[in-house]
């Protein structure tokens, strides 16, 4: 029965369901002892003062829940496997080392964010590199027999590696990164693979620091992230398998269903984490669990060529980001104008912005709503909307 994916995916979503239940109260009380909470500053925001003291660093719970099943049920010869573990590891050192700071050392800023980037972008050297020295690592490119102008078979080339990616809502046609690089033809191969990393590094960083902030209210990160886990558990799915492949006329991956065990493991492990951090939370996943979520959702769609996907997938993030953004040039745009900076939101990241009670001395372009909205209702909206965008984001295969 270990021959079949749809069993060890079955299998690794069940054991990291129980490890995470298991090991979850262990940590939780083992942190509660050590008197590791969380520090919390006064911001006016609805019921976050009774947050002071919950403890923090649960992220080591949803990394312990993922390796161990993928370790167990997972082929780890598999280059796809091991890049994931790395990514695991990678980004919770670097998480754990920010929120050592914070707790242990007493300083809110926590690790050094030049230090924080260095980590990411190493990490997207990694990948980027290893997806393009790896002999493993191959594609097969989609062939389209056509009569008369319509296609009537899908076939494959031979095994290559590839820069192709997809392109959401464009049919029959996918995104080749040599174009992009067309005015250099002595040295294209190169220079495109060069461009593939730095994608990659940016990918990496993005995502990993959008999760980052979406981690502010209990069980939003998590729950995302548990959104997004299925549907690229879906998405690596087909892709490895050549009838959904040619059905849907997708680039095959072959090796990339390992992949699904994977992400079995991280839905698990998200899902049994979200059991202690759904409102009110009882541990927190701190930087340990958002930055490690960010950068296996970021490194997964590299792998198996939908990274473009990701910002209808992870529309989510890519909002909270896009808020700060927005804010933060805005304010400076208008404090250099006027020589007073205004504001777009109340408060950012934006789900702050719901929680922040209007006209109150603040000014800012958006009120709206005017009353603070509860915690709880904040988190299952976005989560809603997470569903609906991971549903746009499948049935882009189909819709182009």
């Amino acid at each position: 029965m270990f021959r079949y994916i749809s069993f060890r995916s079955a299998m690794s979503l069940i054991f990291s369901l129980i490890i995470s239940t298991i090991i979850g109260r262990q940590i939780i009380e083992r942190l509660q002892r050590m008197q590791i909470g969380e520090v919390v500053r006064d911001l006016g925001l609805e019921g976050q003062m009774k947050k002071i003291g919950t403890p923090t660093m649960g992220g080591i719970i949803i990394i312990v829940s993922i390796i161990l099943p993928v370790l167990l049920f997972c082929r780890i010869t598999d280059v796809y496997v091991i890049l994931m573990l790395i990514t695991t590891l990678w980004l919770g050192c670097i998480g754990f080392l920010d929120d050592y700071i914070k707790v242990f050392k007493k300083d809110k800023e926590g690790l050094n964010g030049r230090f924080k980037i260095v980590g990411q972008v190493g990490l997207g050297l990694i990948v980027g590199l290893t997806l393009y020295l790896s002999p493993q690592v191959g594609m097969h490119e989609n062939v389209e027999i056509q009569k008369n102008g319509v296609i009537t078979e899908v076939t494959y080339s031979p095994k290559v590696k590839s820069t192709q990616t997809t392109i959401p809502f464009v049919k029959n046609n996918n995104l080749d990164y040599r174009s992009l690089v067309s005015f250099m033809p002595s040295h294209r191969t190169a220079a495109t693979w060069i461009l593939f990393v730095i994608i990659t590094i940016f990918i990496v960083t993005a995502v990993s620091n959008g999760a980052n902030l979406t981690d502010g209210l209990d069980g939003l990160a998590t729950g995302s992230s548990a959104i997004i886990g299925v549907a690229l558990g879906i998405l690596a799915y087909v892709s490895s398998n050549i009838k959904y492949a040619a059905y849907l006329n997708i680039m095959y991956i072959p090796g990339s269903a390992e992949l699904s065990v994977f992400a079995a493991a991280f839905i698990g492990a998200t899902i049994g984490f979200l059991w202690f951090n759904a409102f009110p939370a009882q541990v927190f996943m701190g930087d340990t669990g958002s930055l490690t979520l960010g950068g296996i959702i970021a490194v997964f769609a590299v792998i198996i060529h939908k990274e473009l996907l990701l910002p209808i997938l992870c529309g989510v993030f890519f909002t909270e980001s896009i808020s700060v953004m927005l804010q933060v040039g805005y304010f400076k745009y208008t404090k250099k104008k006027y020589g007073v900076g205004k504001r777009i939101f109340k408060m950012t990241p934006l789900h702050h912005h719901f929680q922040k009670q209007g006209n109150a001395g603040i000014d800012a372009l958006i009120q709206r709503p005017l009353a603070a909205v509860p915690e709880s209702k904040i988190v299952v909206r976005f989560w809603l909307i997470g569903i609906i965008l991971a549903a746009l984001a499948i049935a882009t295969l189909k819709m182009r």
